[in-house]
C-alpha cells in the first residue's frame, strides 16, 4: 500500500513537473515572438489534466483536443471583429460554441473558453486561432511521448481509481435535462453585471466552463464538494498570476512560478480543479491587469456557487433528481452515481 502511493506521488510529481516546463515553453516562445496568446490560459488545464491523467477522458481524444478550441476561437473571433462586448453576444459565442463541442462529439469543455476570450479581451487578430492550435498540436505532441515514454503507475489503489472515474464523469458530455437552460441564464445574468459593472473578468472564460460542468453533472460533487474552498481557490491562483505578472514582468518564469504555486495550492486544497491553473494565466494576457482582476474572479466564483445551489435546489424542488438518476450514464456505474449523489447533498 505505501508502495502504491508513494509510486503515485512520484508519478504526479513528475507529470506537474512536465506540465511546469511545457507552460514556461510556451510563454518563452510567445515572449519572443510576441504572439502573447501562444500562452492561451486554458493550455495550463488542459496540460495539467492530459498529462497527469494521459488516459482519461480528454487524453483520449487527441484530435479533438486540438480542433474543438481551434473552431470555437475561430467563431469567437469572427462576432468579437463584428459585435461589441456585451451579455447577449457572449452568450451567442456561448451558445456556438456548445453547437460546435456538440457537432464534434467533443468533451472538451475548455474550448468554450477559447471561444469566449476573444471578446473579453477586445481581440481581434487572426493570429489568435492560429496561436492555439500551435500550442494545443504541441500539447498533444507532448501528451502521446509521455504516454510511450513517461513514467507510471503500474500500482494505482483504488482511491486513484474512484477519483479517475469522477473527473472522467464531470469531463464526460452533460446530461442534466436543464443544463443548456442554467448555463446560458448563468452567462446572461453575470454577462450583463459585467458589462454594466465594466468589470468584464466578472465573467472570465474558464468560469463559463466550470459552469458548463457544473450545471451538466450536478448530482457529482467535484469541486461543489466543499463550495467554500471554490471561490479561496481562483482568488488565490488569481492574486499569484497577478503578483508574478507585475514582479516578474510577464516573462516565462513569472509563468513557470504561477503555475507551480497554483498546482501546490490545488495539491493543498486537495482539489482536481484545471480551471483554475487557467485562471491563474489570465494576466498575462490581459492588458495593464490590476487588483480589480481577483476581485472579479472572487465576485464571479461566488455569484457561481450561490447561483448553482439555487439550481440545485430548484431541480430539487421539482423532482428532478429522480429523473436524473434514471437516466443512462456511460461512465458511472448506478451503485457509483448513488453514492456520487449521497455525496454531495
Amino acid at each position: 500500500m505505501k508502495q502504491a502511493v508513494l509510486e503515485r506521488k512520484t508519478v504526479q510529481t513528475v507529470a506537474e513537473t512536465l506540465v511546469i516546463v511545457f507552460i514556461g515553453t510556451i510563454s518563452w516562445t510567445a515572449h519572443s515572438t510576441g504572439i502573447v496568446l501562444l500562452l492561451f490560459p486554458e493550455l495550463a488545464a488542459l496540460s495539467h489534466d492530459v498529462i497527469t491523467r494521459p488516459r482519461g477522458k480528454w487524453a483520449s481524444q487527441p484530435w479533438r483536443l486540438i480542433l474543438t478550441p481551434t473552431l470555437t476561437a475561430i467563431i469567437g473571433l469572427y462576432l468579437t471583429r463584428h459585435l461589441s462586448y456585451g451579455a447577449l453576444n457572449i452568450a451567442l459565442i456561448v451558445a456556438l460554441s456548445l453547437i460546435c463541442i456538440k457537432l464534434m462529439k467533443s468533451t472538451i469543455a475548455p474550448a468554450i473558453s477559447a471561444g469566449a476570450l476573444p471578446m473579453v479581451l477586445g481581440e481581434r487578430s487572426w493570429l489568435y486561432p492560429l496561436a492555439i492550435f500551435l500550442g494545443l498540436a504541441l500539447l498533444v505532441i507532448v501528451l502521446l511521448l509521455w504516454r510511450r515514454f513517461g513514467v507510471r503507475n503500474d500500482h494505482p489503489t483504488r482511491s486513484d481509481a474512484e477519483h479517475s472515474e469522477l473527473v472522467d464523469a464531470l469531463e464526460a458530455l452533460p446530461h442534466d435535462r436543464f443544463w443548456a437552460i442554467g448555463l446560458m441564464t448563468f452567462v446572461l445574468i453575470l454577462g450583463a453585471a459585467a458589462q454594466i459593472t465594466n468589470l468584464r473578468f466578472l465573467l472570465f472564460p474558464p468560469l463559463i466552463v466550470m459552469a458548463y460542468e457544473l450545471f451538466g453533472h450536478p448530482e457529482i460533487p467535484g469541486w461543489m464538494k466543499r463550495p467554500a474552498l471554490f471561490p479561496i481557490v481562483c482568488l488565490l491562483t488569481a492574486s499569484i498570476g497577478l503578483v508574478a505578472h507585475h514582479a516578474l514582468h510577464a516573462n516565462f518564469i513569472a509563468a513557470m512560478v504561477t503555475v507551480l504555486c497554483s498546482v501546490v495550492i490545488l495539491r493543498l486544497f486537495d482539489v482536481h480543479m484545471p480551471p483554475a491553473l487557467a485562471v491563474g494565466l489570465l494576466p498575462f494576457v490581459m492588458t495593464s491587469p490590476d487588483y480589480r482582476f481577483p476581485l472579479s474572479v472572487l465576485l464571479g466564483t461566488v455569484a457561481l456557487t450561490l447561483y448553482f445551489f439555487a439550481y440545485k435546489r430548484l431541480r430539487t424542488t421539482y423532482g428532478t433528481n429522480a429523473a436524473l438518476i434514471a437516466l443512462p450514464h456511460r461512465t458511472m456505474s448506478e451503485t457509483q452515481q448513488h453514492n456520487f449523489i449521497l455525496k454531495s447533498k
